[in-house]
C-alpha cells in the first residue's frame, strides 16, 4: 500500500508536466500605411527634397518617377519612356526625408511635384514589409539625444546659403553738376562726381559688411568753386566698412560712421573698435575727424580720439537699457584743444516710453590772451518720448551748450539743425488725425545763465499723406528759435512721392532768417527739387535743381546723374519663387 502511494505521488506532477500547452493567441501588430506618393518639397539645382524617409521605406539608391499627366498636352509633358516623364534616385535618407538625383527628365522638377515608386520598387517594398512582420526582435535600442545615422545624412546634405550671405546690391553712377552765380561777379564753375550706395552684407561669405551712401566731386574746372546746399547735405551721409561676427567679441568698423553706443559724439570720418568682454558689455576704442556740418562740434580741421565702455542689455520687444561711459580728446591742428569725458544713457520700453541723455564734461583751451577755461559742463542733450495713445506721443527735451555750436548755419532751413536751434526746455506733441493727417509742435523758453531775461522757442508743423490718393505726400513747417547764439526763424514747404523703387520725387521750398553774433546774419530763400527714375532693369537717372537767394548765396545749381544699379541675387531670386511651395 505504501509503495503504491508513492507511485501515485510521482505519476502527478510528471503527467502534469508532460500535459500539452494550448498556445497563445496574439493579435496581429499595426503596421503604418505603405507610402508610394512623395511630394517634392525643394528644388536646389539637380536634388530635389521630398517628405518621405526611411520610415517609408526609402534606401538609398530607390527610384522613384514623375508620372505623366494625359491631361496635358505640352512639351514638358513628354513621356521619356511609357507614362514616365522624369526618373530620379534617392542619394541621400534621413527618417522623415530625403534627397534625389534628377537623373533624366523632359522638364525641370518643381515644388509642389508628385513623385511616385515604380512597380519593380513596389514589389521590393511589399516583399520586405511582408518579411519583417514575421520576424521577433528580442530588443529595441533607441538614442536619447538624436539618431547618429540622421545627424550624418543632415550634415551631408546641401543646404541653400542664409540670404544675408554675400548679398551684393546697390547702385554706381556718375553725375556733372554745373553753378551759376548771380548778381555781380557773376561766373560759372562746373565739377564732375561719382555717386555710389552700397548693401553688402556678409561679404564673400565673411561677416564684413559694407553699407551707406556717399556722394562726392573728382574734379573741378574752376578754382572758384562755389559751395552749395546740396554739397553739404552731402556730407551728412554715412558709407562704412563693418565687421559684425555674433559668435566673435570683436567689432570694427572704418568709414563715415556712428560709433556704437555712442551717439553723442556724432559722426565721424575715421575707425573704431570693440571687444565684448561679457555678454552685455564692451570696451571700444574710436579715432577720426568731424566732417557732418549739421554736428554741434563741426570743424574740418579738428580731430577725436578716445576710450569707452558700454552695458546694454534687453531688447525692443520690452526693457532695453544701454549706458556708456568713456574718455576722449579734440585736436585741433594736431594740438591738444579739449579734452573731455562724456556719458549717454538710453532707457525705452516698448513704443511706450524712451529716456535719452548725453553730457560732456570738459575744459577747453582758452584763446591766446584769454582766461583759461574751468572744467565744467560743456554739452547737455536730454530727450523724453511718452506713447500716451497709439495716435499721441508727447515728448519733452533739454538742451545745453556752454560754447557756441559751430555747425554750419546755411542748413537751418532744412531743419537738421532743430535739436540745436532750440536751447533750453522744450515740450511738444505729434498727433496723428484721421485721413492721413499728423500734426506736430513743440514749445519752449529758451534762457541762459548770462541773460536774465527768456525768448520762446515755437514750432509747429503738419505731413499730409497720399492727398487725394495721388500718392504725394506734403509737409508744412514754421518754426522761431531764440538763444544765446543765435535768433531767427525759417518756413519749409516739402511735397515728395515714392513709388517703391521706380520713381521718387521731391520739391522742398524754404526761407530763413539767422541772426547771431558770430555768424553771418542771413535772409535767405531757397528751393530744391529732386527727380529719380529707373532706367530698365539696370540703369538709373537722378536730376536735382536748386535755386539759392540772399545774404552771400546767390547760384543757381543744376545736377544731372546716371548710373548702373547691380544686385548678385536677382537671377537666383527668380528661381527661387518658382520652386516656392
Amino acid at each position: 500500500m505504501r509503495r503504491l502511494l508513492s507511485i501515485l505521488m510521482l505519476s502527478v506532477p510528471m503527467w502534469a508536466q508532460s500535459a500539452p500547452q494550448e498556445p497563445q493567441v496574439t493579435a496581429p501588430s499595426a503596421t503604418a500605411p505603405m507610402r508610394t506618393e512623395f511630394h517634392v518639397q525643394y528644388v536646389n539645382g539637380n536634388n530635389a527634397y521630398i517628405d518621405g524617409g526611411r520610415d517609408a521605406g526609402l534606401q538609398e539608391g530607390t527610384a522613384v518617377v514623375l508620372k505623366q499627366d494625359p491631361t496635358k498636352a505640352s512639351p514638358g509633358n513628354t513621356a521619356i519612356e511609357p507614362g514616365v516623364i522624369g526618373k530620379l534616385k534617392v542619394v541621400a535618407i534621413a527618417s522623415s526625408s530625403a534627397v534625389c538625383e534628377v537623373e533624366l527628365s523632359s522638364r525641370n522638377i518643381v515644388s509642389g511635384d508628385v513623385l511616385s515608386l515604380p512597380d519593380s520598387e513596389v514589389s521590393k517594398l511589399v516583399e520586405k514589409s511582408a518579411l519583417g512582420n514575421t520576424r521577433q526582435y528580442p530588443m529595441v535600442i533607441s538614442f536619447s539625444a538624436g539618431d547618429p545615422l540622421d545627424e550624418e545624412v543632415r550634415e551631408t546634405l546641401p543646404r541653400p546659403p542664409l540670404p544675408e550671405v554675400n548679398q551684393i546690391r546697390g547702385r554706381i553712377g556718375f553725375d556733372i553738376s554745373s553753378i551759376r552765380e548771380i548778381g555781380q561777379g557773376a561766373s560759372v564753375s562746373n565739377s564732375y562726381g561719382m555717386v555710389f550706395r552700397a548693401d553688402f552684407t556678409r561679404m564673400f561669405g565673411t561677416h564684413w559688411n559694407l553699407n551707406g551712401y556717399w556722394r562726392g566731386n573728382l574734379r573741378q574746372n574752376s578754382s572758384a568753386y562755389q559751395s552749395s546746399i546740396q554739397d553739404l547735405i552731402n556730407r551728412t551721409y554715412l558709407m562704412s566698412l563693418t565687421y559684425m561676427n555674433p559668435e566673435s567679441r570683436w567689432s570694427a568698423g572704418i568709414g563715415r560712421l556712428y560709433v556704437p553706443y555712442a551717439n553723442s559724439l556724432e559722426t565721424i570720418d575715421g575707425a573704431y573698435g570693440g571687444m565684448q568682454f561679457s555678454k552685455h558689455a564692451m570696451l571700444g576704442m574710436f579715432a577720426g575727424s568731424t566732417p557732418d556740418p549739421t554736428a554741434w562740434d563741426y570743424n574740418p580741421q579738428r580731430r577725436i580720439g578716445g576710450l569707452y565702455v558700454n552695458v546694454h542689455g534687453g531688447n525692443f520687444d520690452s526693457f532695453r537699457y544701454s549706458t556708456s561711459t568713456g574718455y576722449g580728446v579734440e585736436l585741433l591742428k594736431w594740438t591738444v584743444n579739449r579734452p573731455f569725458v562724456f556719458a549717454e544713457n538710453d532707457f525705452s520700453f516698448k513704443r511706450y516710453f524712451a529716456l535719452y541723455h548725453s553730457m560732456q564734461i570738459d575744459r577747453p583751451t582758452a584763446n591766446p590772451g584769454m582766461a583759461a577755461v574751468s572744467t565744467g559742463i560743456g554739452q547737455s542733450l536730454l530727450s523724453l518720448r511718452v506713447e500716451v495713445h497709439p495716435r499721441v506721443t508727447l515728448d519733452l527735451t533739454d538742451t545745453y551748450f556752454r560754447d557756441v555750436p559751430t555747425y554750419d548755419p546755411t542748413l537751418v532751413g532744412t531743419g537738421l539743425l532743430d535739436k540745436y536751434l532750440y536751447q533750453g526746455i522744450n515740450g511738444g506733441a505729434r498727433i496723428q488725425f484721421p485721413r492721413h493727417i499728423t500734426g506736430y509742435f513743440s514749445l519752449g523758453s529758451s534762457s541762459d545763465s548770462t541773460d536774465p531775461k527768456s525768448a520762446l522757442n515755437k514750432m509747429f508743423g503738419a505731413t499730409v499723406a497720399n492727398i487725394w490718393k495721388t500718392g504725394l505726400t506734403a509737409d508744412v513747417r514754421l518754426a522761431q528759435f531764440d538763444s544765446s547764439f543765435a535768433s531767427g526763424k525759417y518756413t519749409t514747404i516739402t511735397v515728395s512721392r515714392e513709388m517703391i523703387d521706380n520713381l521718387r520725387l521731391n520739391l522742398q521750398f524754404g526761407r530763413y532768417t539767422y541772426t547771431s553774433p558770430v555768424a553771418s546774419n542771413s535772409d535767405s530763400s531757397f528751393v530744391n527739387f529732386l527727380f529719380e527714375s529707373n532706367l530698365g532693369a539696370k540703369l538709373f537717372f537722378e536730376s536735382m535743381y536748386t535755386i539759392q537767394r540772399g545774404g552771400t548765396l546767390n547760384y543757381n545749381q543744376w545736377t544731372s546723374t546716371l548710373g548702373y544699379r547691380f544686385d548678385n541675387r536677382t537671377r537666383t531670386r527668380k528661381p527661387e519663387s518658382t520652386n516656392a511651395p
